[in-house]
């Protein structure tokens, strides 16, 4: 089953627009991400809608952080890239007749309630400035041991 990465690749979009100056372009960002621009733009449009981005048109446009990562959760990004879904598991049959099928619908979906509950808690617990911190120590840490900085 292919994985559904639009919050793995918005976080790290914005993690790099942090240390970036001025605005970024959907194809540099492309570039950076060794992925296809019309992705990238897409997952930004999410971001802008939200108000966590703004684009700016024309020569020297692109894309700019429209509030600080302090005040954005990672919470936020999930519902601005559409709350994908967490699992690939489901019912069999939405809507079944038979009993049995329906107790295991129920419990299944219990447990999944409550699993995406947890999640959205813990990534409300985080903002993407605390991820930023994260990379920073990641980095001095490499650093420390003799690896070239990251860019």
């Amino acid at each position: 089953m292919r994985r559904d990465s639009r919050l793995s690749v918005a976080l790290h979009v914005l993690l790099h627009m942090e240390d970036m100056e001025g605005a970024v372009t959907s194809e540099a960002m492309g570039r950076l991400l060794k992925a296809n621009p019309v992705v990238v733009r897409r997952t930004l449009g999410g971001l802008k809608k939200t108000g966590i981005l703004a684009s700016l048109k024309g020569h020297g446009g692109g894309w700019t952080l429209a509030r600080p990562l302090e005040s954005v959760t990672l919470e936020d990004v999930y519902a601005a890239v559409g709350a994908p879904t967490l699992f690939g598991i489901g019912p069999r049959d939405e809507s079944p007749g038979c009993h049995v099928e329906q107790t295991v619908n129920a419990a299944l979906q219990a447990s999944l309630d409550e699993a995406a509950a947890l999640f959205r808690l813990r990534l409300r617990g985080l903002s993407v400035a605390d991820l930023g911190r994260r990379v920073r120590v990641r980095d001095a840490r490499a650093v420390k041991k003799g690896a070239r900085p990251r860019k």
